[in-house]
């Protein structure tokens, strides 16, 4: 064997160990102290997080779900342009009511009402049954709290009164999508025409109810619609299927999340401890670390309860993303706690280490500087994710770090110490459950007895157990098998297929969230919006259109400036210029008739009450000062707006539109307030993404010895980040401030899968490529295996979670671990054979306890 590297080698270009060395002195003080007094490191991590878990009494104070202010960007144009409407274009809902001049979605219950077979929802018996719905819905003290057009409710569909009665004859000659000036485009579906537009048949029809919100009145509109929710699913009428929806609806749904997912916790925690105790059986019931096994996972959980109440202490929101989190530390904790044991059990077979101090010494020597690159790694990857657009991904991000932080604390206190007394039991010879001494006698024993106590039926003592089944399978079996050329030709094409494939999903990636994912499975909510898109698509928002500056509309250069600007948006082909609604339009055809010269101020402002009393909601969109015009708008009808895809193009043309125009506009629609989050989302992930790798690149030149081991660790960032983002089109998973989060965690474990078999090659004393790659793979591929199952255990069970949230992180998990360990145990092992000796470490030597360097190591040998 080569000669070990000398600890005192200076710095250079190949050997960069100059943070490694100091930091390895000081976690070996650190492990003596440990050894020295272990009581104080288990009882005051136990006692800070008892302190620490009473912030969770703040919860209900800090439960921050409200999905506008989480799932949006803070700072979208759309939230600045509703705050403008609010201000210029005030509402009244007692008096007059009108749903598109809404600056919100308002407070309404939904009821899309289909047509049972396929029959027409015009049909009689249907209309029929509509009206019965109709009345069963007044009934239940509708009258009271509606909102108003005069004193009168507004009508939830325009063709109610159509219906029944004389009024049933005018169906004959209804037109789509508007008839007698009514446009029906949002209130009957499916609908089919003939000619001149003449309606034949329609199979749905939507009734909305608005309420008033304003004032005092909100809290009864709240209740009503409490009351809405827990009676309307009794009713039903044999001519129609009904599916409903309210203004509450999205949010009660979203919050209810967090409930599905908390009877998944005790059965990660049952697999985690399941997994940990069987990799840490022995044979000798002295030397089995069962309760070591237990207590990591217990570091694990106090590590959680420490951050997450710490958080809640500093008054962070807690929003439903954070419950992903504990998932996650629980199986991050688990691998530190195998490499701990795997660097103390490979100290107890040197001579000179004989008593605890040196051996705790040197475990934390080796295992405490692995378990601190990779969660700086992860840390550092979190908190850049705070620097972010959307509230959820920030305090997602905050507690995850946090919890990191902590769970790195109780590993090098808390589980440290449990090794110490672990060890002194060892050396009392007591058994590990019920502590009696064990030997002495046992020769004259049974081999039932010594079965029991010695964990064999020989009576002789236990000896040290050797090399791992599954290191040799890797040095005998599959490191050959990889390193054979054709072999490496075929992983070459794998790889190429991989990094097509990947780049052709990053190509067809779909942006934003998909409202109804917010709500579970089973959600009344999700037929409702399958409905919706099935029967009212057709048409989008009708977008509001703001003159947001005073201008004088009645010089005749201004007001061609904006016709000409309504046209450049009606142009768009996401916009119906037939629908268009413009008081300014209405108005110049009024004074061409009535001959009235609108190009004097004074006859301009003195003749606008004749334009109200033709069309009365004119104005509500002109705010009009004693001599001038503040702000007006129009309204333009959006049609086709079927997909994010088509969302994102419609926000990017009318704005981009608007903004050309000479006269000052603004476009505005509550649905804007969620189409924004397609501005930023990709341009946050890039962002995020790149500086998180940057950070991973430094810390791994500062802290791996090795700047050949750094370039591929770059290069599996690269390549598993591009994998994930690819593969995640594939299995209908959308880039959303929920992915995002997951894209984050991806760059800190990509580090981890990379670092393990690259430094062990270019370390390795080996004389050949492949003889280095399979040493490598021999010492690292198990630990590496073992880490990716255990880190899947952690999340395996929000794969059955009824909420998208969850499953999500589950998919993006799945699809780091497994991209992160086929690039460490086939991609790089096999591209490192193809550079040779280049990058080797100067002293060709073989690195020092090398199981022990990363995280996922091997945990109990």
């Amino acid at each position: 064997m080569a000669e070990p590297r000398r600890s005192a080698e200076g710095c250079s270009c190949r050997n960069t160990d100059c943070v490694e060395r100091p930091l390895r002195r000081l976690f070996e003080g650190l492990g003596s102290a440990v050894a020295a007094c272990p009581w104080p490191f288990v009882l005051v991590p136990l006692l800070l997080s008892g302190g620490l878990g009473a912030g969770f009494l703040f919860l209900p104070q800090r439960q921050a779900n409200d999905i506008e202010s989480q799932f949006t960007p803070t700072s979208g144009p759309a939230k600045a342009e509703r705050d403008f409407v609010r201000q210029h274009f005030p509402t009244n809902d007692t008096e007059r009511f009108s749903a598109p001049r809404l600056p919100t979605e308002g407070a309404y219950a939904a009821v899309i009402a289909v047509a049972a077979g396929e029959q027409s929802v015009l049909a009689p018996a249907a209309r029929h049954d509509v009206l019965q719905l109709d009345k069963a819905v007044r009934a239940s003290g509708y009258q009271e709290v509606c909102a108003r057009v005069g004193d009168a409710c507004v009508s939830p569909n325009p063709l109610l009164p159509w219906l029944s009665g004389p009024g049933a004859a005018a169906l004959e000659n209804l037109t789509f999508p508007v008839s007698g000036g009514i446009f029906l485009g949002a209130a009957l579906g499916g609908v089919q025409t003939g000619a001149g537009g003449r309606v034949e048949a329609a199979r749905a029809l939507k009734l909305v109810y608005y309420l008033r919100e304003d004032g005092p009145a909100a809290a009864e509109s709240r209740r009503w619609l409490e009351d809405f929710l827990r009676d309307f699913p009794g009713l039903s009428f044999p001519s129609i299927e009904m599916t409903y929806f309210t203004s509450l609806s999205r949010q009660q749904e979203f919050e209810g999340n967090t409930k599905t997912v908390i009877p998944l916790f005790s059965i990660t925690y049952f697999l985690t401890i399941t997994f940990s105790i069987v990799s840490c059986l022995r044979q000798s019931c002295v030397r089995n670390n069962v309760w070591l096994a237990c207590c990591g996972v217990v570091s694990s959980g106090l590590a959680v309860l420490s951050s997450f109440g710490l958080m809640l202490f500093c008054g962070v929101p807690f929003v439903v993303t954070v419950a992903n989190a504990p998932f996650l530390i629980l199986g991050v904790g688990v691998d530190d706690m195998f490499i701990m044991i795997a660097s103390w059990e490979q100290s107890s077979r040197k001579k000179e280490k004989s008593n605890v101090k040196s051996r705790l010494a040197e475990t934390y020597g080796e295992a405490a500087l692995s378990v601190t690159i990779t969660t700086l790694t992860d840390v550092l990857a979190f908190f850049i994710g705070t620097w972010t657009a959307f509230p959820s991904v920030r305090s997602f991000c905050l507690y995850t770090g946090t919890a990191f932080v902590f769970c790195y604390i109780y590993t090098m206190t808390f589980f440290g110490a449990i090794i110490a007394l672990n060890h002194k039991r060892e050396q009392g010879n007591r058994h590990w459950l019920t502590c009696m001494r064990v030997g002495g006698d046992q020769a004259q024993k049974s081999c039932l007895y010594n079965a029991c106590c010695i964990g064999t039926c020989s009576r002789e003592s236990s000896q040290p157990e050797g090399e791992h089944p599954m290191s040799i399978f890797f040095k005998r079996y599959y490191g050959p098998f990889f390193t054979n050329k054709w072999i490496k030709l075929l992983v070459v094409l794998l790889y190429g297929t991989y990094l097509g494939g990947s780049i052709y999903g990053c190509t067809q990636i779909r942006e934003g969230i998909d409202l109804r994912n917010l709500a579970s499975d089973g959600s009344y909510v999700i037929p409702y919006y399958d409905d919706d898109d099935k029967y009212f698509s057709a048409y989008g928002p009708r977008v509001m259109v703001v003159i947001t500056k005073s201008v004088d509309y009645w010089n005749e250069t201004v007001r061609l400036g904006i016709e000409n600007c309504t046209q450049n948006l009606e142009g768009i082909s996401y916009v119906d210029k037939n629908l268009s609604e413009s008081w300014l339009r209405v108005y110049s055809e009024l004074a061409k008739r009535e001959s009235i010269n609108i190009n004097d101020k004074t006859i301009f402002i003195s003749n606008l009450p004749k334009l109200f009393k033709i069309v009365p909601s004119f104005k509500w969109d002109i705010n009009k000062t004693q001599d001038k015009i503040e702000a007006s708008r129009f309204f333009i009808q959006t049609v086709n707006v079927t997909s994010a895809v088509d969302e994102k193009n419609l926000l990017n043309q009318l704005r981009e539109t608007a903004k050309q125009c000479s006269i000052p506009l603004m476009v505005y629609h509550p649905a804007f307030i969620y189409y924004d989050q397609y501005l930023v989302i990709v341009q946050n992930t890039i962002q995020n993404v790149l500086v998180a790798a940057g950070a991973m690149l430094v810390v791994s030149l500062l802290l791996i010895p090795n700047p050949l081991c750094c370039l591929w660790v770059t290069f599996a960032i690269a390549s598993v980040i591009v994998g994930v983002a690819g593969f995640m089109t594939f299995w209908n998973v959308n880039l959303d401030s929920i992915s995002m989060i997951n894209l984050v965690i991806c760059i800190g474990f990509s580090v981890d899968f990379s670092a393990h078999i690259s430094y062990a090659f270019v370390t390795s004393g080996e004389s050949s490529a492949n003889e280095r790659a399979i040493e490598a793979l021999s010492l690292l591929g198990y630990p590496v295996l073992q880490g990716a199952v255990s880190t899947i255990l952690g999340v395996v069970v929000l794969a059955a979670a009824k909420a998208y949230i969850f499953r999500t992180f589950f998919k993006i998990m799945f699809l780091v671990i497994l991209f992160g360990a086929l690039h460490g145990l086939v991609f790089i092992p096999v591209f490192l054979t193809f550079f040779g000796n280049f990058g080797r470490s100067p002293h060709n030597t073989k690195p020092k306890k090398l199981e022990t360097w990363f995280r996922n190591d091997k945990d109990c040998p």
